[in-house]
């Protein structure tokens, strides 16, 4: 009979062989998943793109929408660098289809025009009503960030500063929305919009509602932001907060001191919005951050952190 201690450091040491072959299935079965979306995700990838060169775009948009999903369902055994050349690719498509549909859109008639009356003598004019800082491109000089349309946003704000801003479900609906350069401005954005790209605000809360694709936060500082999206990418950002429903994993890129919570914003009329973004409200992974610049697996990331529960905020009117 062995002695007590002889058995135990067999026992440990079966116990080791043991997770050793288990590791090795896992790694076998995770390479071989990551093999399967690889290829599936090229095919699907060339099919997209032969839609948009010469098939009909709503076929192209389901496809896609297609394309996205297999991605955020793959993110869980996909190596970060996979996971950010396949968010990679599937915005520059999202950029094309918008490109495309802006091609395809019907020119406008030519019609004559009614002249304006001229002011009877003695009247006084009718005064002018102030111009609304709405859906304003961003300011010249600025190309397009990575992961967005290289074509002109479709509605927005920006270069405006102190401000409180708003957009309607009417102005939002599937379109692409840009907000650049903001300083200190409320903005509010009730609707579902397609996509999201937030660019060089300072000191801005940003609530906005249910985004049917990805949401880009670029180059932003000392912001407040409340999110729901299917991807959330986050660069050059810093002493900022983030609320958010997003149904894959955040990504953060040259970024310090930001903090993460779930989404708890809400207006009449968000349930159809989340209904219309095709988003799965019982699926969240507010707290499951992935920092391509922090590779240690066996550390946090000091780049990021959870708020604690007693900070959140919960009442935003």
């Amino acid at each position: 009979v062995l002695p007590a201690r002889l058995q135990r450091r067999e026992a440990e040491r079966q116990q080791g062989v043991e997770r050793q072959r288990q590791k090795k299935e896992a790694q076998v079965v995770k390479e071989e998943q990551s093999e399967f979306f690889v290829a599936a995700f090229a095919r699907e990838r060339e099919a997209v793109e032969a839609l948009l060169a010469a098939g009909p775009l709503e076929e192209a948009a389901v496809r896609l929408q297609g394309l996205q999903k297999l991605l955020t369902e793959s993110v869980r055994f996909l190596a970060p660098y996979e996971v950010r050349q396949g968010q990679e690719a599937v915005s520059r498509l999202q950029g094309d289809l918008a490109t495309r549909r802006q091609q395809l859109q019907p020119k406008k008639k030519f019609a004559f025009r009614t002249l304006k009356k001229e002011a009877a003598p003695g009247s006084e004019p009718r005064p002018a009503e102030p111009p609304r800082p709405a859906a304003a491109p961003p300011a010249p000089g600025h190309g397009p960030a990575e992961g967005e349309s290289s074509g002109p946003p479709l509605c927005g704000f920006s270069g405006v500063e102190d401000e409180e801003l708003e957009l309607g479900p009417a102005e939002l609906l599937q379109r692409d929305v840009v907000l650049s350069e903001l300083h200190g401005c409320q903005v509010r954005l009730r609707g579902n919009a397609n996509t999201l790209r937030v660019r060089d605000c300072r000191g801005c809360t940003v609530l906005c509602g249910p985004v049917s694709t990805s949401v880009l936060v670029d180059g932003c500082s000392d912001c407040l932001l409340v999110l729901a999206c299917q991807q959330l990418r986050t660069h050059r950002t810093r002493d900022s907060r983030f609320y958010v429903q997003v149904t894959s994993r955040a990504v953060i890129e040259d970024c310090t001191k930001v903090s993460f919570a779930p989404y708890t914003w809400s207006y009449p009329g968000i349930e159809r919005d989340f209904e219309s973004s095709g988003l799965d409200r019982n699926r969240n992974n507010w707290n499951l951050v992935d920092d391509f610049d922090w590779l240690a697996t066996d550390k946090p990331s000091p780049n990021w952190c959870l708020i604690p529960e007693q900070e959140r905020i919960t009442c935003w009117d």
